[in-house]
């Protein structure tokens, strides 16, 4: 028995074509795209915020020594620290600081739970789909009857058309979900980290009113 054994083109564009139709159809294409690009990240370490806490920890010393409107000038690449030190330029009170970071963690971590998502509806669609190609193999098969020759391949067809349905969806497709999954928790976590020291910057740095003086 060879490799090629187990190649059949057919089975695997029923399953292959079948499962990706089903993603399409169930997920807007944004969500597809996030799942397709969520892969680049599976390679890399897990998120850790002590980056952004050190950075953070810098804008704050800078924004002491040289106020506040100094932290427009920074480079700042991670978005969500970006948005909240933002907010703090401008002016935002301690609480807007903080439904502005807490907003956009939410939504990241949306974003990163519905290319989860996208996984697991492939998972589930993969193995429907293997199903299919057994059904299309089993008819080829009832329709070849007379035709010894043929029947070898109708039967390739429906024994790996469902071979490749389990392959597809609990080797691929859901050990995917649940990693992204994890790193989604993982994230959200670790971004927790940053609200409390941007909003004590917040408070810090908010606008003192005014004393007024008596004549």
């Amino acid at each position: 028995m060879t490799p090629a054994t187990f190649l059949d083109p057919l089975a695997f564009a029923i399953v292959g074509g079948g499962t990706l139709l089903a993603t399409l159809l169930r997920n807007p294409l944004a969500d597809v795209g996030r799942a397709v690009a969520a892969l680049t990240v599976l390679p890399r370490r897990r998120f850790s915020a002590d980056p952004l806490l050190e950075q953070l920890a810098a804008l704050s010393r800078i924004a002491k020594r040289h106020g506040v409107i100094a932290l427009d000038r920074s480079v700042i690449t991670d978005p969500d620290l970006n948005a909240g030190i933002a907010a703090i330029v401008d002016g935002a009170d301690p609480a807007e600081v903080e439904r502005c970071v807490v907003h956009a963690r939410r939504a990241r971590v949306e974003r990163h739970l519905a290319a989860a998502e996208v996984w697991a509806g492939a998972a589930d669609a993969a193995p429907a789909m293997g199903m299919v190609g057994t059904l299309v193999g089993l008819a080829g098969m009832f329709a070849t009857m007379t035709d010894p020759a043929a029947i070898g391949g109708a039967m390739a067809v429906a024994l790996l058309a469902t071979l490749y349905g389990a392959l597809l969806g609990n080797l691929v497709a859901q050990p995917v979900a649940v990693r992204l999954r994890a790193r989604a928790r993982r994230e959200a976590f670790e971004r927790q980290r940053i609200e409390a020291p941007l909003v004590a910057l917040a408070i810090r740095e908010a606008p003192r009113p005014l004393q007024s003086v008596a004549a």
